[in-house]
């Protein structure tokens, strides 16, 4: 197919509000895909390495949120970029093969030869346009992004075996109760508009399979009741493992960084891979300052235009800033996410931990976390309007919005 002929359409799955527990209380108050990290909502990095397709001509979200939600960074976005960038709604989940399919109609609108299928809560540097190209080679109908993982941590994904030379998929599973293969699945995908076709195949299988089953109880009755509805078809298992060793799907691997946004903390340790990532895509986002003027700038830091950040703080690394912030005298932040309308006075220390929107932390107050990414207390995060007064330590805590905390806690979520 020559150049003239492609067209490119990306797809970012965005999940709902259901999806989002696991990230509570920051989704609270913000759908999870708009939560900053790095200063942008987390659905802009896949968004900003989709502008880098060749002949991409259309970007889709697709999720179960209401539209209002997304409308406005939509508009935004889609100016900023010169992309068009459009939000659907599912009247439901259908899984993730199931919500591709029910937009079938618009996602073919532009005839694309190729469809870029992320999600959102996949941090990583996109490869999309090595991808798109090894994909081309390929000449299957899917490509997935894989990664080497620790056998230890592969069994938490799809694990997955390739051909060493010719990188075809051979063997596809989900999260495997014994160890497969330390090469997983990265939630990032190549396709054809073949792929529709393939989950059409399911949908009929099922429908074949329903015709065939007999009732005769009330038990067998209950137990059909129980399996997924026949419009709920998931990429992994229904069409990543059949096809399997078919010649049709192959994979692509990334030797860069690449996580899941799974909790708060994980989003912290995953806004500092995006503002390392400045250095090389970006670096005009970063601040810099020695102490005079500004203040001191150590690592990779994002601080908002609008912030006002004493000359005497020192921020860093893996700080970022969020819209009309006020850091006082003598502040030190440390890998953290302070987020819009924060106030934190005078030699107030922050480590490891998300300050929510409009929050307070008082003068000589420490707010820390220990650090561990993946633990529950892991890091302490403040909700919305969460005031700490002077000379209060939180240390490894989980604070709901509109709470204020005249004595010290640790390791306490206060309700």
């Amino acid at each position: 197919m020559g150049s003239s002929e492609e067209r490119v359409v990306a797809v970012i799955m965005v999940g709902g509000p259901t999806k989002g527990t696991r990230f509570r209380p920051l989704s609270l108050n913000v759908p999870k895909p708009l939560f900053p990290l790095a200063g942008q909502p987390m659905v802009h990095h896949p968004i900003s390495a989709c502008r880098n397709i060749p002949n991409l001509v259309q970007i889709y979200l697709i999720g179960f949120y209401e539209e209002r939600e997304f409308a406005l960074y939509v508009s935004s976005i889609s100016h900023e970029l010169r992309v068009p960038v459009r939000y659907l709604r599912e009247d439901k989940p259908h899984g993730s093969a199931g919500g591709l399919y029910s937009f079938r109609d618009h996602i073919m609108e532009e005839s694309p030869s190729h469809i870029v299928l992320l999600n959102c809560d996949v941090c990583c540097s996109f490869p999309l346009e090595a991808m798109l190209g090894a994909h081309k080679s390929y000449g299957g109908i899917g490509t997935i992004l894989v990664i080497k993982v620790s056998a230890e941590s592969a069994s938490q994904f799809g694990e997955l075996v390739a051909d060493l030379e010719t990188k075809e998929l051979l063997h596809y599973t989900e999260k495997p109760e014994t160890f497969v293969s330390n090469l997983i699945n990265c939630g990032v995908y190549i396709f054809t508009p073949e792929i529709f076709s393939a989950i059409e195949d399911v949908f009929k299988q099922r429908k074949e399979r329903a015709n065939l089953r007999r009732v005769s109880s009330f038990e067998a009755l209950l137990s059909a009741t129980k399996a997924l509805p026949a419009d709920f078809v998931r990429l992994d298992q229904d069409i990543l493992s059949p096809l399997a060793g078919k010649k049709q799907l192959y994979t692509f691997e990334t030797l860069d960084f690449w996580e899941q946004i799974k909790t708060p903390g994980m989003s912290l340790r995953c806004s500092g891979l995006y503002l390392s990532q400045y250095r090389h895509t970006s670096p005009q986002l970063l601040a810099s300052g020695d102490g005079t003027k500004k203040a001191t700038i150590t690592g990779d830091v994002y601080i908002h235009p609008s912030a006002k950040v004493h000359p005497s703080a020192k921020i860093g690394p893996n700080v970022s800033i969020s819209a009309n912030a006020r850091i006082g005298a003598g502040v030190r932040l440390i890998s953290c996410i302070i987020l819009d309308d924060v106030e934190i006075m005078e030699n107030a220390v922050v480590i490891h931990s998300i300050v929510g929107w409009k929050s307070t932390i008082g003068k000589w107050s420490r707010v820390q976390g220990e650090g561990d990414y993946n633990a529950k207390l892991g890091i302490t995060i403040l909700g919305e309007a969460v005031d700490v007064e002077d000379e209060v330590v939180v240390i490894n805590s989980v604070v709901l919005p509109n709470k204020t905390l005249t004595v010290s806690v640790q390791e306490e979520i206060i309700l």
